[in-house]
């Protein structure tokens, strides 16, 4: 699905919303369900099983992401995607597409997914903008989860 800037559809409605750069979604996404935005999408809820989101941007889920995210749709690699609690049932930034593997588990913690040196990583997110813990870096690399480099 093609989007104009600042164009939002959820569901099969077409918003046009006031700030065309993020959009703010307050609720929880259930299966069947899609939001699909050019710019930046920030959810106040939950991803299920079955939803999917699409940003050309970064998205940022405030709750559980265990659906289907795709940040930097329009081919941006410096896209991210940020969960309370990282649980996707498929992740992809810009043409990386990855899965986790079978009985991955969230760290319950928040966490940040971007590329780094070509692969999807997913590393602890701290709220002073620095990614580690205890002094040393945590980093969960889904080299072995079945990394694509889609086209």
């Amino acid at each position: 699905m093609a989007l104009e800037p600042g164009q939002i559809t959820v569901g099969s409605r077409v918003i046009k919303p006031e700030d065309d750069q993020t959009v703010l979604v307050e609720r929880t996404l259930r299966s069947g369900q899609s939001v699909f935005y050019a710019g930046n999408v920030v959810i106040l809820g939950d991803v299920n099983p079955g939803a999917q989101v699409t940003a050309t941007g970064d998205v940022i889920v405030v709750g559980s992401l265990r659906g289907t995210v795709h940040a930097g749709a329009g081919g941006n690699e410096k896209a991210m995607v940020v969960a309370f609690r990282f649980e996707p049932t498929q992740l992809r930034i810009a043409s990386h597409i990855a899965r986790p593997p079978e009985g991955m588990i969230s760290t319950g913690q928040p966490e940040v997914a971007r590329i780094k040196d070509g692969l999807v990583t997913i590393e602890a997110y701290l709220a002073t903008g620095e990614r580690q813990a205890g002094g040393a870096k945590v980093t969960r690399k889904l080299a072995g989860a079945r990394i694509e480099n889609g086209g």
